[in-house]
């Protein structure tokens, strides 16, 4: 049977990632011969060209896209048995205990609710509750940084993870309190889709929250400040209330998809505090 080392497949997703030898090169701190030569190797055992070259860079042919596909997830799980052992272990820390990755900002008081029924459970282990930027819970879960997630749909893909439902809500418009939308009881997609002082803020590396010609935000804190200062709005599951300033206000979108919360763990976890965790949560 073909093998193809750990090694190989960092090489093949930086050159896939940067579609140019020199620039995966320094990526990975080695020189470009070796990464060539490196890349070569591996196609002539797996007998298929990966990559066609020409002199502006590279590009991936039919074979490249299925092995970067694969080759991501190879890592993501390699790097995930590490991580979970070495947490098994103690070596990062307390060995009993379960890491739950969430959006930072939301949905504080079902977390509460959880946290606090778990930690009434006999021998439950430690939580390590760990903020998440939109939309990354599912690398976390994949590479092994998280080992239990609280994920969002239509937003979050569960794809490949096991799950329970913990709630369903609406969605509000989250705007300056002094705009004039401000006062309205209800708002729909199309009221908030073209707002010339108020456009609807950009979230980058993300495509299933609202995108618009406002400005680009990275955490909560900064969209809550540019909020305040009438400069942006943003769609939200109702549970971001708890979050808002007095400068905000929240107005119900009535044609907003509504937004499940759910609890998520990869499909072939055996942890016996994650059983745990699981049962507190379906029983909420």
């Amino acid at each position: 049977m073909d093998t193809v080392e750990t090694r190989e497949l960092r090489y093949f997703v930086a050159v896939a990632d940067e579609l140019h030898f020199g620039r995966a090169a320094d990526r990975l701190g080695i020189a470009q011969p070796p990464l060539s030569r490196a890349i070569q190797q591996l196609e002539r055992r797996l007998g298929v060209t990966l990559l066609e070259r020409n002199r502006r860079g590279v590009a991936l042919t039919a074979a490249g896209e299925v092995l970067v596909r694969e080759g991501r997830a190879a890592l993501d799980a390699t790097a995930a048995a590490v991580r979970r052992t070495r947490r098994a272990g103690g070596a990062d820390g307390p060995g009993d205990r379960v890491v739950l990755a969430v959006k930072a900002g939301a949905f504080h008081e079902l977390l509460n609710k959880l946290l606090d029924a778990y930690a009434a459970e006999p021998g439950a282990a430690g939580i390590e509750v760990l903020p998440s930027g939109m939309c990354e819970q599912e690398g976390m879960l994949r590479d092994g940084r998280a080992d239990v997630a609280l994920m969002h749909t239509p937003f979050n893909s569960l794809a490949g993870f096991d799950s329970v439902e913990l709630m369903t809500e609406g969605q509000v418009a989250i705007l300056p309190s002094s705009h004039p939308l401000a006062r309205r009881k209800t708002l729909s997609l199309a009221d908030i889709a073209d707002v010339p002082d108020l456009p609807l803020a950009r979230w980058p590396r993300d495509d299933t929250y609202p995108r618009g010609p406002g400005p680009e935000v990275n955490d909560q804190t900064q969209l809550a400040q540019l909020i305040a200062l009438g400069r942006t709005m943003a769609v939200f599951p109702e549970s971001a209330r708890t979050w808002l300033w007095d400068e905000h206000a929240a107005v119900p979108v009535r044609d907003a998809p509504p937004v499940t919360t759910h609890i998520v763990w990869p499909a072939h976890s055996r942890s016996r505090a994650l059983a745990g965790l699981i049962r507190t949560a379906s029983r909420l």
